[in-house]
């Protein structure tokens, strides 16, 4: 009988994670809105599968069908929207909760459910995913490195396109601009208001400041108090997205955005399978103390989606079979900055260890 639910399993994301799951044997109980597509999802991966909404799981007793789940992983965005509903199913249930999200509101507030959750004896881990497990293990391992770190800078580099729950997500929070944290606290922040030239393993790109998770969840798990994150854009996009700052106030037209999500959803599914098996991902970071010392170094691992789908499964079976702590959680702080390298095929290099000249 499954212990993990996947919630918005036959969306772009939760059908690689189902994929995934059934390929390591890792039973799942399939769950959603939809019924055609869960029921073809449940054909291809021998799961079993239960049709219900977000509201259902809310109001009403739990299916028979839940009977022995024990944790629900999450993949039906935008989180922002749907987070905090299924959270409170499992605050109300006693079940752990795992999301692949990556926005930093989302972060935020689960983190405040932080002493409920340990009142429950629940974990609750969003970021499962590409944001923020590979990001976070290496903010982790190069807070190891120099304990005494005050900055963090972190640029992520990816191969292939968006999924449309990316797509949507991206154009909900496009209104709201960047983040970055300083001293401690989350500043506001214009669209790639901030550009630096990155030294990813296949040479040099600019790269421009946006809202990571990170912003959130390295803070959780470091303590640095000082974070910014980019990510690699040809220089034209950076262009764009400096000249769409400005644009900002179009989002928050009445319609607007319903009707730009309506168009996402009919043009885009998500990167092919070759796409998945050629194409990788980078994550590069560095930190620095008060005194000039800095280290840096980087996380090569798989497509972005790929690692989500190897990760989340990783993050819910070891949950599933008891390896958890209690209360909001990162992916470093409940299983080690090595978790990326366990969960899947990536590799680790620590770069250089210096001191800034004055």
């Amino acid at each position: 009988m499954p212990s993990i639910l996947l919630y918005g399993a036959y969306g772009y994301t939760g059908t690689l994670i189902a994929r995934e799951a059934a390929r390591q044997n890792i039973p799942l109980l399939l769950a959603g809105r939809k019924l055609a597509p869960l029921q073809q999802l449940a054909e291809e991966t021998g799961f079993p599968y239960l049709r219900i909404s977000l509201e259902d799981l809310q109001t009403k007793a739990l299916p028979p069908e839940m009977n022995g789940i024990k944790v629900v992983l999450h993949a039906a965005g935008p989180y922002v929207e749907t987070a905090h509903p299924m959270m409170k199913t499992c605050l109300k249930h006693g079940l752990h909760y795992l999301d692949i999200t990556g926005e930093w509101r989302v972060f935020m507030d689960l983190a405040d459910m932080d002493e409920a959750a340990k009142d429950r004896n629940i974990m609750i881990l969003p970021g499962t995913g590409f944001d923020v497990v590979p990001s976070d293990c290496l903010a982790a391992f190069l807070h190891q490195q120099l304990p005494s770190a005050t900055h963090l800078e972190l640029a992520i580099r990816t191969d292939g396109g968006l999924s449309r729950g990316t797509a949507v997500t991206s154009v909900v929070h496009a209104k709201d601009g960047s983040r970055s944290r300083v001293n401690g606290e989350l500043v506001k922040e214009k669209a790639a208001q901030f550009v630096k030239t990155i030294p990813f393993s296949v040479g040099k790109y600019q790269a421009a400041s946006i809202p990571w998770g990170d912003i959130v969840t390295s803070w959780y798990s470091t303590g640095i108090p000082n974070i910014r994150v980019y990510a690699a854009q040809p220089p034209k996009m950076i262009k764009q997205m400096k000249r769409m700052a400005g644009l900002s106030w179009v989002l928050r037209i009445p319609g607007i955005t319903a009707l730009i999500r309506d168009r996402i959803i009919k043009s885009i599914t998500g990167p092919d399978e070759t796409t998945l098996k050629e194409k990788t991902s980078e994550v590069w970071g560095k930190v620095w103390n008060d005194s000039g010392v800095q280290v840096e170094a980087r996380v090569i691992g798989p497509q972005t989606y790929a690692l989500t789908a190897l990760t989340s499964i990783y993050i819910a079976n070891q949950t599933a079979e008891g390896n958890w702590k209690p209360g909001f959680q990162t992916p470093s702080s409940a299983y080690g900055a090595d978790l990326i390298l366990e969960a899947c095929e990536a590799k680790r290099e620590l770069q250089e260890v210096s001191v800034q000249s004055e």
